[in-house]
């Protein structure tokens, strides 16, 4: 497997931190955009076996780090599943612009519920895989539980997730309780 680090722009012009992969002894038969879960990054052991998994059976893997995670440039606090699924489509525009138009979106957790959503809007894609994918993207709701109160009253709130500290704004509960996953699947 050969691996090259590369950097594609969102719709914000901010630089999307990210690693290419490709088959050691094939040609790329079809390139999959991999989403990580939410608040994860591209590094994640789990991201890149599964990634490598796909490299072996001939497919070109791009994962990135979604804005304000990982080593991509943002705030994490200024992002949505909006965005998310706009930094996929940006991944998209990469690969089609510099390779080819991936053809299959693979999304752990609420990055399996972006994928779905992101899939109707990039023409190219011909399958989706999720991995533990919320029914629902609200669903990630209950982990700013500790922040509800705050969230309300100033719209922002310091959350633990996975043991780590994560600014939210409500703006993002909004943009959750504004997706319909029943809607998009139909």
């Amino acid at each position: 497997m050969a691996t090259e680090s590369i950097e594609f722009l969102n719709k914000q012009g901010q630089k999307l931190a990210a690693r290419l992969e490709f088959p050691a002894h094939s040609k790329v038969r079809s390139f999959v955009i991999f989403a990580h879960c939410f608040t994860c990054n591209k590094n994640l052991n789990a991201v890149k076996n599964i990634s490598r998994a796909l490299t072996l059976k001939g497919f070109g893997v791009l994962r990135f780090d979604f804005t304000g995670l990982g080593q991509s440039e943002g705030e994490f606090a200024d992002t949505n599943f909006s965005t998310n699924i706009e930094d996929l489509k940006a991944a998209a525009d990469y690969l089609a612009e510099f390779h080819s138009a991936p053809t299959v979106l693979v999304g752990h957790s609420l990055g399996g519920a972006a994928v779905l959503f992101a899939a109707s809007q990039i023409e190219s894609i011909r399958a989706v895989a999720t991995i533990g994918a919320p029914a629902d993207p609200e669903h990630v709701s209950h982990l700013f539980s500790s922040g509800a109160d705050e969230l309300e009253e100033r719209g922002e709130a310091e959350v633990n997730i996975g043991g780590r500290p994560f600014k939210v704004k409500k703006q993002f509960v909004d943009d959750l309780k504004s997706q319909n996953m029943s809607a998009l699947l139909k």
